[in-house]
């Protein structure tokens, strides 16, 4: 093996030595900011608004993520993110659903449609979507939107 080679070899080496290590010890809140994909100040304020997320404090108050929060932060970042709950929404789901099921992921996330016309919209999302719309969690907040427009609109009456 030539000189080069074995450096690089043995850099691959540390770098997975690193990744593994880094994955047992508490990541610091920009590390940990880093590793779930969103800024320091994002985690600072689920913190405020999600009581399940408390990282350990040093004396110096540095906040380090356990890989527990880790992945309760992935959990949070994932209802907000990817499937458009609001944080209050979030709340709600993760308390009535239960943090360690939604963690195995056992649960579904949404319910299935209760009426006809929310079918109905459910299968034009799908359309919409096939199209090129815009994201499926926009689509469900302008839905919810229309649906509330209308039944303020038959209370109104016509």
């Amino acid at each position: 093996m030539t000189q080069a080679r074995a450096k690089s070899v043995s850099k691959r080496r540390k770098a997975g030595a690193a990744t593994a290590a880094t994955q047992e010890r508490p990541l610091k809140i920009g590390e940990a900011a880093r590793a779930i994909g969103v800024e320091a100040y994002v985690l600072r304020f689920w913190e405020t608004q999600f009581p399940i997320l408390r990282p350990r404090h040093s004396r110096s108050r540095h906040r380090f993520y356990e890989p527990e929060d880790l992945k309760t932060l992935k959990l949070i970042k994932r209802l907000l993110h990817n499937e458009g709950f609001t944080i209050a929404g979030a709340k709600k789901h993760i308390r009535e659903i239960g943090l360690d099921r939604l963690m195995r992921g056992a649960a579904p996330t949404r319910s299935v449609a209760a009426t006809p016309d929310e079918a109905t919209v459910t299968a034009r999302e799908d359309d919409a979507a096939i199209r090129g719309a815009p994201p499926l969690p926009l689509q469900r907040t302008l839905t919810e939107i229309r649906n509330d427009l209308m039944s303020l609109h038959k209370l109104l009456g016509d």
